[in-house]
C-alpha cells in the first residue's frame, strides 16, 4: 500500500526494543510498532529485526548490514553508534564515518535507508553530559542522510522525548509510550497516515522532583546501571551476549497478540 512489502531494522537495544515489554517478557519497541503499522491488512507483507542489546556501530555493519544486503528489504531502519560514542575517549568524528560507510552500501544497492539521530539528554541528571557528543555525531548524521538520500527520524527534535517519563529507570532506553511516539513520528517521516499524533503533550504531573530526590536517583542509578555498564565494558562483554535477534528472517508478521503465544510456547 505505502510501497514497502518488507521491513528490516537493524542496530542496537534502541531498535530491538528495551524497554517496551510485553506481558510475556519479550520486547515490542518502536521497530515493531512501525512493522505493525506498514503490515496492516497485509499478511504478504514481511519483517525482520536483527537489532540486539549492546551491539557497538563495528558489529551492526559487520553482522547485520551484510544480511540486509542479501535479503534486499524494501526498506531499512539503521540507527548506531550510540553506544559507541558514549565510550569516554571516543572519536566521534570515526563513528560517524563507519556509520555513513553501512548506509553508503546500502543505498548502492538500491534500499530506501531511514536513519535515526540521538535524543537530547539536556533533562537528564547526569547522562547530559554526554549532550555535546550526541550533538556533533547528529549533525555528521544529518550530512550522511543529505549525500545519500536517506530519511531522518530526529529524536532530538521530538519534545515528547525531553520529558523524563519518556525514559526508563536506565536513562538508557525509552518507556512504551515513548517507543510508541517513536513509532508514530517514523511513519510520519515515511508518509503513511496514523490515527494518532506523536506531539500530543503527556498528561500533567503532581510528581515532586528536588534536588534531595534527584541525587538519591542518581546514587541508585550508579549502582544499578551505571557501574555494571562499567564492569562490561571492562570486560569486553555486552547485554547482548548469547541472545538472537528476536526476528532474524523477513517472515510475515503475526499480531502482538499471537507473537505472544508464538514466544511462551
Amino acid at each position: 500500500m505505502y510501497g514497502y512489502d518488507s521491513y528490516m531494522a537493524i542496530g542496537d537495544s534502541f531498535t530491538e526494543g528495551l524497554n517496551d515489554e510485553l506481558p510475556d517478557g519479550s520486547m515490542r519497541g518502536w521497530a515493531d510498532r512501525l512493522a505493525e503499522v506498514l503490515a496492516a491488512g497485509r499478511p504478504e507483507f514481511r519483517y525482520a529485526n536483527l537489532a540486539l542489546r549492546g551491539k557497538m556501530l563495528a558489529e551492526i555493519m559487520d553482522e547485520q548490514v551484510p544480511v540486509a544486503l542479501a535479503m534486499k528489504p524494501d526498506l531499512v531502519t539503521l540507527c548506531a553508534g550510540g553506544n559507541d560514542i558514549i565510550v569516554p575517549g571516543a572519536d566521534v568524528d570515526a563513528v560517524a564515518a563507519r556509520f555513513e560507510a553501512g548506509v553508503a552500501q546500502l543505498r548502492a544497492a538500491g534500499i530506501p535507508v531511514v536513519i535515526f539521530n540521538g535524543p537530547d539528554t539536556k533533562q537528564l541528571s547526569v547522562m547530559h553530559v554526554l549532550r555535546g557528543k550526541v550533538g556533533i555525531y547528529n549533525a555528521h548524521l544529518w550530512a550522511i542522510a543529505d549525500r545519500h538520500g536517506a530519511k531522518m527520524v530526529d529524536l532530538w527534535a521530538m519534545a515528547p522525548l525531553h520529558d523524563r517519563r519518556a525514559w526508563s529507570d536506565d536513562r538508557l532506553h525509552f518507556t512504551p509510550e515513548a517507543h510508541r511516539r517513536i513509532a508514530l513520528r517514523a511513519a510520519e517521516v515515511l508518509g503513511i497516515p496514523v490515527d494518532s499524533d506523536w506531539r500530543e503533550p503527556w498528561p500533567a504531573s503532581d510528581e515532586p522532583s528536588t534536588w534531595i530526590t534527584s541525587r538519591r536517583s542518581d546514587l541508585e542509578w550508579t549502582k544499578l546501571h551505571l557501574l555494571p555498564w562499567i564492569r562490561r565494558q571492562l570486560r569486553g562483554e555486552s547485554m547482548g551476549d548469547g541472545l538472537s535477534p528476536k526476528h532474524s528472517e523477513l517472515t510475515p508478521l503475526l499480531p502482538v497478540e499471537l507473537r505472544q503465544d508464538a514466544n511462551a510456547s
